[in-house]
């Protein structure tokens, strides 16, 4: 007879996550069947995509500001927050630098525009998409600043929930013993928007259908020929970034292999794949990164700040597409004016904090206020930027991930046996609790209190 002091034994839950990721690969192979077998059929399901994407980013700006007041108000020396949040910034700075310059330097190498010619239609297309972005960069500082405390969240705006989630940490740090209500409260609104995105995920198959199956309906194989250089050309140089540049700063300073990390991180690149944006990873990164030993003060400054600076794979696209568009148009950057570009992208790239599409925007408001006979070009890639997103926000998922676990070492919030327990299998990230939105998952001292996600002691 057990004794009645003795802990009862946590029931199992039962994982169904696994049959959401198998029928997203099915949902994108249907996808590409319909679009070539249909392609007038294919074109009519974009609305699938798009609704999936709209809901997706109905909850990221709930989501951000919750995580970054969470995790700036949690820290009780603001020296702290000022350590974590200025070596990120410092470090998401140089990585951006150096992503641009390796796009300016492929596309150098391979000329990836040369012999393309721009037709009416494809101008009518780029300046229908300059219209759409910041036309200088006075404006897109000034764009930072809410209305409101809350057009912010209501507008969807990142760069400004970043804002307003930063004023609001800071006040409530401020406060002291004063402000854990209203900290206990976000946490609990925190849990709450958790549920319902992974309540939204279910439907990521019918998102992903539609989306795929639009784009090869709307182009077709033929369509690619022409651009397939450099879609090539940008993936390959996508995949040495994060193999090569971040994989040996990861080794050399943490001794991690970026192959553990990636192979860790392997159901979230799948869900990035089917919506082309990180963010729709955004809260699984958050709690598999503190599961993984990073400090919930690391992670709750460092993710979310990262989704808006920190975009390693829209960096690389922003300046080999403007070399691109260039060439196509006969008219291509001289060094002077590659320099001069690289250093406006540096500014331009964290204005691309949105979702899918966004380093579309970012590009052609990028050309308007730098080379603006060029914006016309931007209708060249158009057909092939839904292809080429992919690449973006897997290079963007991965250098976030990089970047927090380096920064957690870097003040020392970083837990190195956890990870290798975590790298081994010993302690895996618990699945089930995550979708019943438990955000301790995988923690094996968890007590059940209602902590949000970027309140662990030991995570990310």
């Amino acid at each position: 007879m057990s004794s009645p002091t003795e802990p009862r034994p946590t029931p199992v839950r039962n994982d169904r996550t696994h049959f959401l990721y198998i029928a997203v690969i099915v949902a994108v192979a249907l996808g590409v069947g319909v679009g070539l077998l249909f392609p007038a059929f294919a074109v009519e399901l974009k609305p699938l995509g798009t609704g999936f994407v709209n809901l997706i980013k109905m909850m990221i700006s709930p989501i951000i500001f919750c995580t970054l007041v969470l995790g700036i108000g949690s820290v009780r020396k603001a020296a702290s927050v000022g350590k974590v949040g200025g070596l990120a910034l410092v470090y998401f700075l140089v990585m951006s630098t150096v992503a641009l310059a390796i796009g300016l330097v492929v596309g150098n190498l391979i000329h990836p525009g040369s012999g393309l010619n721009l037709t009416d239609k494809l101008r009518e297309t780029g300046q229908k998409q300059a219209a759409g972005a910041h036309a200088t960069t006075t404006d897109f500082l000034l764009g930072i600043i809410p209305k409101t405390i809350v057009s912010s969240l209501t507008e969807g705006e990142v760069l400004q929930t970043v804002l307003v989630a930063l004023l609001i940490g800071f006040a409530l740090q401020a406060m002291g013993a004063k402000g854990q209500p209203i900290l206990d409260g976000i946490g609990h609104l925190q849990r709450l928007v958790f549920k319902v995105l992974s309540m939204i995920m279910w439907v990521a198959p019918v998102g992903a259908f539609g989306a795929i199956a639009n784009v090869v309906g709307a182009t077709g194989t033929d369509a690619l020929v022409s651009l397939g250089k450099i879609m090539l050309a940008f993936y390959i140089t996508c995949l040495i970034f994060v193999v090569v540049v971040l994989g040996t700063l990861l080794r050399v300073v943490t001794g991690i292999s970026i192959f553990q990390l990636l192979r860790y991180l392997g159901r979230e690149f799948l869900l990035i794949v089917s919506s082309s944006s990180s963010e729709t990873a955004l809260p699984r990164l958050i709690g598999k990164m503190e599961h993984l030993g990073v400090d919930k003060s690391v992670v709750g400054i460092t993710v979310p700040t990262g989704y808006s600076f920190n975009l390693d794979g829209t960096a690389i696209y922003l300046t080999m597409a403007s070399l691109f568009i260039a060439e196509a148009m006969n008219q291509p950057f001289s060094i002077g004016q590659q320099i001069s570009l690289l250093l406006f992208m540096i500014v331009a790239s964290k204005g691309a904090a949105g979702v899918t599409g966004a380093g579309l925007a970012t590009l052609a408001g990028g050309l308007q206020s730098h080379r603006p006979e060029l914006v016309d070009g931007v209708g060249l890639i158009v057909g092939i930027d839904r292809f080429m997103s992919e690449a973006r926000a897997l290079t963007n998922f991965a250098g976030n991930a990089v970047a927090t676990v380096l920064v957690g070492h870097w003040v020392g919030e970083f837990d190195k046996e956890q990870a290798k327990q975590v790298f081994a299998g010993n302690d895996p990230f618990d699945e089930a609790a995550f979708a019943a939105g438990d955000t301790h998952a995988g923690d094996a001292h968890d007590t059940g209190a209602p902590t949000p996600v970027s309140a662990r002691t030991a995570d990310v």
